[in-house]
């Protein structure tokens, strides 16, 4: 009888737990600050789970690779009249001027990753995200973001953009 009583204990505790992390993201959504960030070269492929476009932020390529930043932690980053954001400086806690936003970054194989290195879209739709120029994220004022399309370069959104 106590095993199920803590088995089913554990499976509402998991789906609560679940439940707690969509809402978040669902959050995000709808409050996060859009801000576009500016992609270095990417290149479509197609593998077993599907069609992906790799992504690499220009903003990523910007900071002293001299090892004084910790593995993981935020920057900073400002955006123009655009909404393009631009690499600033690290976090280190100071209050954030007018225009800046807190990302938190990984730093990964001497590698620093901002949001997610890969988009996903449906099979046979490569060429409409072959021009992606900008990732459209949702930033929220703790540096988490959540990426919700990809824009050209005129930031059009390209294809489907969730949270819209």
């Amino acid at each position: 009888m106590i095993r199920r009583v803590l088995i089913v204990v554990g499976l509402i505790a998991s789906i609560g737990l679940i439940a707690w992390e969509v809402s978040k993201k669902e959050r995000l959504l709808a409050s996060g600050e859009t801000l576009l960030l500016e992609l270095a070269p990417v290149d479509p492929r197609s593998l077993v789970q599907g069609d992906y476009m790799r992504l690499d932020y220009a903003i990523a390529r910007q900071w002293p690779h001299d090892g004084s930043w910790p593995s993981d932690g935020s920057l900073i980053v400002a955006t123009d009249d655009e909404g393009v954001a631009q690499f600033r400086r690290r976090d280190l806690g100071e209050p954030l001027t007018t225009g800046e936003h807190r990302l938190t970054y990984r730093i990964r194989k001497g590698r620093l990753q901002v949001g997610v290195d890969a988009f996903y879209f449906q099979e046979g739709l490569a060429a409409t995200y072959q021009p992606a120029r900008y990732g459209e994220m949702r930033a929220a004022t703790d540096g988490t973001s959540l990426l919700v399309g990809l824009r050209d370069a005129e930031r059009r959104p390209l294809g489907i953009t969730r949270g819209q």
